[in-house]
């Protein structure tokens, strides 16, 4: 794509989209599109754009972050998200969110508000409270459903529970929410910004904190490389500091296409078994972009100044997973 500013790229995630939520993921992204594209059109910032994109995501049941998000194996809610200022290098991260309607936002508050960048548990919900933030239920009936069919799969089976587990990804991937919502964006000045949010992965044990909270792993952005935002399994891109590794060959040169794609092509090489569901989004600070993902599906968008509605797509560059070895 040729370089132009401003421009915004969204994710609502990587993995298996069910036939169910396939309409309403499409249409999820496309409002929170023109919703954070607005903002740059209008002359406001990167990091503004994302935030409001990801909000949007969050306020949408169809995805797993906010309402809606997976529940974990005691049937529980733990949020995690985490923002990131290219500009300045500022971030703001929070996990372990049971009630908070808008993580990234909470996310926002601490890069802004205090001087840590992690905050977890009760300390980011006494921030939130301190903040005035709205609180909600974040269950609902369709992730209720989805951890009843896979708690169903796992107490049928005779092997231990993390053996358990195991097999279930590697055999009903389609089971398991892998999603998580994600917008990086470059403003008229050139600044970047990324942004991501999620429920986790279903089933997950509680206490389990996943990449998207953690910067360079699932989220990262730099104004002297780019901006990326992660989906999938959190567990590779933590191993691999998926994001920061993406915008390091953007500093060196590499398209966000090149980049994207040989992050996901590293990810093939190095974690060679069929549990390594990924996506990735990128973007430069001149306004290229790239997607790519080795997992079934990937709901993604983006607009530009040239572009009079969003692009939204279902699948990007996917780069097929080796069979396990």
């Amino acid at each position: 794509m040729k370089p132009q500013r401003p421009t915004l790229v969204i994710h609502g995630g990587a993995g298996e989209w069910r036939l169910e939520r396939r309409e309403k993921g499409i249409a999820g992204v496309n409002r929170a599109a023109k919703l954070g594209f607005n903002i740059l059109k209008g002359g406001g910032n990167a990091l503004d754009a994302v935030e409001s994109a990801v909000m949007s995501m969050e306020d949408n049941e169809v995805f797993n972050a906010g309402i809606g998000s997976s529940l974990t194996f005691t049937r529980s809610v733990e949020m995690e998200a985490s923002i990131m200022d290219g500009k300045t290098l500022s971030a703001g991260a929070v996990g372990l969110i049971a009630d908070v309607k808008n993580p990234v936002h909470l996310a926002r508050i601490v890069m802004e508000n205090t001087d840590h960048v992690f905050i977890v548990g009760r300390g980011a919900a006494k921030l939130a409270a301190a903040f005035n933030l709205k609180r909600q239920d974040p269950h609902t009936d369709l992730r209720e459903k989805y951890w009843r069919e896979l708690k169903e799969k796992i107490e049928r089976s005779e092997l231990s529970y993390l053996q358990k587990l195991s097999k279930l990804l590697r055999t009903n991937q389609n089971l398991l929410s892998l999603d998580t919502v994600g917008g990086i964006a470059v403003d008229k000045k050139g600044n970047v910004a990324a942004a991501t949010s999620t429920g986790g992965l279903s089933l997950k044990i509680p206490g389990r904190i996943g990449d998207s909270p953690l910067i360079g792993c699932g989220n990262y952005a730099d104004n002297e490389a780019g901006a990326c935002s992660a989906t999938g399994i959190g567990e590779i891109a933590i191993r691999l500091v998926l994001a920061k590794s993406a915008c390091d060959q953007m500093r060196r040169g590499h398209t966000p296409q090149e980049a994207a794609a040989n992050s996901i092509k590293e990810v093939n090489r190095r974690i060679k078994n069929t549990a390594n569901q990924m996506g990735l989004i990128a973007i430069d600070p001149r306004g290229r972009i790239g997607a790519a993902h080795n997992s079934p599906h990937m709901c993604w968008a983006y607009m530009t100044p040239t572009t009079s509605s969003p692009k939204t797509f279902f699948k990007a560059e996917t780069l097929k997973r080796p069979p396990s070895s």
